[in-house]
């Protein structure tokens, strides 16, 4: 009872902030999802969901999309997918924590510090390259692609619109990849069947709340899910 419990609380309040930030279900759903399931299965019910997610949302934002920076990131992740599955076929659990832990708060530091970047498509390329390889090998495609777009100001509706188009290609490939080379699990299916009524509730809310939310309370909340986030992740990877 206490895991399904988790299991409902962590899908709805992560399509929440999907639906509201553009990129926060996979920053919230991993870390707890690898305290209910085994690494690979975690990895994949998270990519599932996260393209079910896309796919619902990408209809209603296709107008705001920088497609120019869109197909540049889109090329540079598929060069980053072989190494990001390599990986994933080696996965230990307790590294794999401790790598998104750091990640996520090196990239909160780096979004509150007011990091600045210009954007040259070179930079595109590399950013669309490291995003593939934390994708396929932990699904989290959001850190790289955040800290680049927010580092080149660029506005919420275009940041959040043009990461969800990209993330509807990125976990595409990714799952993918992981079931051609890994295989995939029932569990994996049936956890994310039961899953869809919390990500269509979750969405709708999250959207609403978007409509309300100024630049600087969209920033906020980009900081204290990340915060949360990465402190969760490194006490689990020493627990």
């Amino acid at each position: 009872m206490a895991t399904t419990v988790l299991f409902i609380f962590i899908i709805l309040l992560a399509s929440i902030l999907q639906a509201s930030t553009g990129f926060g279900f996979s920053l919230m759903a991993t870390p707890f999802l690898l305290l209910i399931f085994e690494p690979r299965e975690a990895v994949q019910i998270n990519l599932i969901l996260s393209l079910a997610i896309s796919l619902t949302l990408i209809p209603k934002l296709k107008n705001a999309i920088d497609y120019g920076l869109l197909k540049r990131i889109m090329l540079g992740s598929v060069a980053g997918l072989p190494v990001g599955l390599l990986i994933y076929l080696g996965l230990d659990i307790g590294k794999l924590k401790l790598t998104i832990g750091i990640i996520i708060l090196l990239s909160t530091i780096l979004l509150m510090l007011k990091f600045r970047i210009k954007q040259t498509k070179g930079r595109d390329y590399l950013v669309g390259g490291i995003s593939g390889v934390l994708t396929v090998s932990m699904g989290l495609a959001g850190p790289p692609l955040l800290i680049y777009l927010t580092g080149t100001d660029t506005e919420k509706e275009k940041l959040r619109s043009t990461a969800l188009a990209y993330y509807l290609f990125i976990y595409f490939m990714s799952l993918v990849s992981q079931i051609i080379f890994a295989g995939t699990a029932k569990i994996t299916w049936s956890s994310s069947a039961y899953a869809i009524p919390l990500i269509i509730m979750g969405l709708l809310l999250g959207h609403f709340l978007f409509k309300r939310m100024s630049e600087k309370v969209f920033m906020v909340v980009i900081y204290i899910i990340l915060l949360f986030t990465g402190s969760q992740m490194l006490y689990n990877s020493f627990g």
